[in-house]
């Protein structure tokens, strides 16, 4: 049936809704009933007040009798009085039995008040002779229904509040219980687990959300199987280009014996080495991008890591100074010194390639709150503000203008910034207002 979640939310709702307004229709009837009727203490205390008056009735003791009257509309705050009828028939009419036992001059105790009524009711409790009656006007503190307007109010209004949310939590239940199964598939399958399927556990449903099941479970299929196939293609590649690398370089070295031009020599290593360099960053890049690996196991000094890097920099670009600023200790948990390590000698690279001989690079290291900040600052020409968030992206590469010997494959910063992400951090550029390009590289403490 098509729409099949739709016609059940419908009916849930339909049939609920029908079933509340029956219930608090019964409830409000009920508790009406209940609340008409004098509380049977009060009933007693009026039967004893008729009793009394009786007493002083039958004994002819009028004068205790207007006292006791006087004495108690004024206890009671209401009218009392002490009557005799003598109902006759007129002409040839007569009066039945059946009205002669059930004629008043009020209301009996036992019958129902009506609460809707403002004025209270003058209660009729008969002597035993049948023709005097002992009339009180109900007192305000014997009225029932006290806290009917109270009762009613929380019969029409919490009463369906909490019927509609209990209703709605079935539906929200009814509907977010599959979802809720397909947002953890999906994020298994963004954590690399490419075999998670939903559609067998949402097939008893049989409605749209079933199909939702399907289809992502078809998508699920088909991306599965792009990725893997990503994979094969990405180790075969890194298989097929190792090997012919490999023998590049050994026919270079057997080169290096015969009488060729020295130079041609050098371009073909140095090209070669690049090629090799391309394909580990390219391979490593895909690796984080595709296995999302957790890399924080280990702490670290960064100040420490950092030195030893700049070390090798300088011996590699005698011409240019590095000045560094940093604390004596720099402690990281919970992260990758080999990650954290590749990205700022990357970085680091980039910087002193860019920057003209006898030039300063600087590197400033700050703790601030729970997190390091890092900063490399070079000296080279800057970049275009458009450009300081393609620099990070794989294979983009500007206009030429550094080291002929550094000039890159536009790999090694979108391979730094995934490293930093791995560990946590992030990695933004920005233009110096002196001239040249500033790298800020973040960290967690922990």
């Amino acid at each position: 049936m098509k729409r099949r979640l739709l016609w059940k939310l419908v009916a849930t709702i339909v049939i609920g809704t029908i079933l509340l307004f029956w219930l608090i229709h019964i409830l409000l009837l009920h508790t009406e009933q209940h609340m008409s009727f004098i509380d049977q203490r009060y009933q007693s205390e009026l039967k004893a007040y008729a009793k009394l008056a009786e007493k002083y009735h039958e004994n002819g003791d009028i004068q205790s009798l207007n006292e006791w009257v006087k004495h108690l509309q004024e206890k009671e705050n209401t009218w009392v009085a002490v009557v005799s009828s003598n109902v006759a028939p007129v002409g040839n009419s007569y009066i039945s039995e059946q009205y002669q036992e059930r004629f008043a001059l009020g209301r009996d105790i036992s019958w129902k008040i009506h609460l809707y009524f403002k004025e209270n009711p003058t209660m009729d409790l008969p002597f035993s002779d049948g023709k005097t009656h002992f009339l009180i006007t109900l007192p305000d503190r014997m009225r029932p229904g006290a806290y009917w307007f109270q009762t009613s109010l929380l019969l029409q209004i919490a009463l369906p509040l909490l019927l509609m949310t209990l209703i709605s939590l079935i539906i929200y239940r009814h509907v977010m219980s599959p979802l809720s199964q397909l947002e953890k598939a999906t994020r298994q399958f963004s954590d690399g687990n490419f075999n998670v399927r939903v559609g067998k556990t949402l097939a008893k449903r049989q409605d749209e959300i079933t199909a939702l099941g399907d289809t992502f479970d078809g998508m699920a299929e088909r991306i599965g199987h792009l990725i893997q196939t990503q994979r094969h293609l990405i180790s075969d590649l890194s298989h097929e280009l190792r090997t012919p690398l490999a023998r590049v370089e050994l026919a270079l070295s057997w080169a290096e014996n015969q009488d060729l031009d020295p130079k041609l020599i050098e371009r073909i290593r140095y090209e070669s080495q690049q090629m090799r360099v391309l394909v580990e960053d390219t391979l490593t890049l895909a690796w984080l991008d595709n296995e999302c690996p957790d890399l924080r196991q280990e702490t670290l000094d960064l100040t420490d890591l950092i030195d030893s890097i700049i070390e090798d920099a300088r011996f590699e670009f005698p011409k240019c100074e590095i000045k560094a600023t940093m604390p004596e200790h720099a402690i990281i948990e919970n992260s990758s010194a080999r990650a954290i390590g590749h990205a700022f000698e990357n970085i680091l690279r980039n910087a002193l390639a860019h920057t003209p001989d006898g030039q300063t690079v600087k590197v400033i290291v700050e703790k601030v709150a729970d997190q390091y900040q890092i900063y490399i600052d070079d000296f080279g020409p800057g970049i275009a503000p458009h450009h300081l968030t393609n620099i990070f992206k794989p294979f983009f590469r500007l206009a030429h203008s550094g080291r002929q010997l550094h000039r890159g494959f536009g790999v090694g910063l979108s391979l730094a910034k995934r490293h930093i992400e791995v560990c946590g951090g992030q990695l933004s550029a920005e233009n110096l207002v002196t001239g040249g390009l500033r790298m800020n590289m973040v960290l967690p403490a922990s």
